[in-house]
């Protein structure tokens, strides 16, 4: 089993120093926990990542807090690495019953945003009350860029998210920051200066904090210590090369002692984690060249279903596979046409 699979601890732990670790379980694209972490200063706590919507993690939370004895109310700062809701969707509802401020990247996004409710395919349905429930339905089919899927839940959790939506919104409220980070910004927490760093590649919001003066690496999803990082094919303009890129500039943090995963445990040696993360895409670009050459021009969904395993098929493996396929494209390696909508590639 990988790290990144483990069902979430009991225990909390203080992995740097001043920084405790509560695993919150998660059920999601099979993971087993997401590792929020707790960070003292004089003001109180800033908690990072703070898990999935749902009564079920905010019980979990409620528990870990207690015992980590720390009370809700002094929780001054949430803090989301990125626009998935293993990361920020209990963050709402946290800050909403601590009064915490909510910290993100400045490009930070989601279904959810107010400002973004048309670009997002969002309608509210008229027998709910707007004030209770803000975003009460949701409209999860979008086009996807290679054509001919969509992204969002899988058919049985969306069901159920539909289903369900008056509940879900007694455990999810919308994230709205207050505090906004762009790359290199400063911002201090847990008494430590932190320095932003957008990372894009898994998502188009990625934020890392980076603590040069302790070594410390707070790296959400962008490097994990067993499994690979989502590359999403939703983020124009090349997004493997992106998140390579990104890799890259973490790999050349100085100081780099301890680095802080959202999922699975912490560790060091942050050049040679990332440098076997580069070896695999380079592996999965092989992989694909073989595939092309085999299938001639063949859509991303088709090429998906050789690239991955069965279980795997579906909008995730589609994105990647779209991503690799781009990033082939670009170095001259892949030619695309479209027909009805539908990109097919070629090598």
């Amino acid at each position: 089993m990988k790290q990144e699979q483990e069902d979430a601890s009991p225990d909390i732990i203080e992995v740097a120093p001043g920084i405790l670790r509560l695993q919150l379980p998660i059920d999601f694209t099979g993971l087993g926990h997401v590792n929020t972490y707790a960070m003292e200063d004089d003001r109180g706590f800033a908690l990072v990542d703070p898990g999935l919507p749902g009564e079920a993690s905010w019980n979990a939370l409620g528990i870990r807090l207690a015992a980590a004895s720390i009370p809700l109310h002094r929780v001054h700062t949430v803090v989301i690495t990125h626009s998935h809701p293993d990361h920020f969707g209990g963050a709402g509802l946290l800050a909403q019953e601590s009064g915490a401020e909510i910290l993100a990247s400045d490009r930070f996004r989601t279904f959810f945003d107010p400002d973004d409710l048309d670009d997002r395919e969002l309608q509210a349905a008229d027998d709910i009350d707007p004030e209770e429930n803000p975003i009460p339905r949701l409209r999860f089919d979008r086009p996807s860029p290679w054509g001919g899927s969509t992204i969002g839940p899988p058919p049985k959790e969306r069901a159920q998210m539909l289903a369900n939506r008056t509940e879900m919104f007694r455990w999810f409220k919308p994230p709205r920051p207050s505090l906004r980070v762009a790359d290199l910004d400063h911002v201090n927490l847990g008494g430590r200066d932190w320095v932003g760093l957008f990372t894009p590649g898994h998502t188009d919001d990625h934020l890392c904090l980076y603590d040069e003066e302790g070594g410390v690496l707070l790296a959400g999803d962008q490097v994990l210590p067993t499994i690979t990082p989502h590359i999403s094919g939703l983020i124009p303009n090349d997004p493997l090369r992106q998140y390579i890129e990104s890799l890259d500039r973490l790999a050349a943090l100085p100081h780099v002692t301890c680095v802080l995963p959202a999922h699975g445990h912490p560790f060091g040696n942050l050049p040679g984690r990332t440098g076997e993360i580069k070896v695999h895409h380079d592996d999965r670009l092989d992989k694909l060249r073989a595939i092309c050459n085999e299938l001639g021009w063949a859509s991303v969904v088709d090429i998906s279903h050789r690239l991955f395993a069965e279980r795997s098929w579906g909008s995730m493996a589609e994105a990647e596979t779209y991503a690799h396929l781009e990033r082939l494209r670009v170095i001259g390696e892949a030619e695309v046409r479209e027909d009805v909508g539908v990109l097919f590639y070629r090598v």
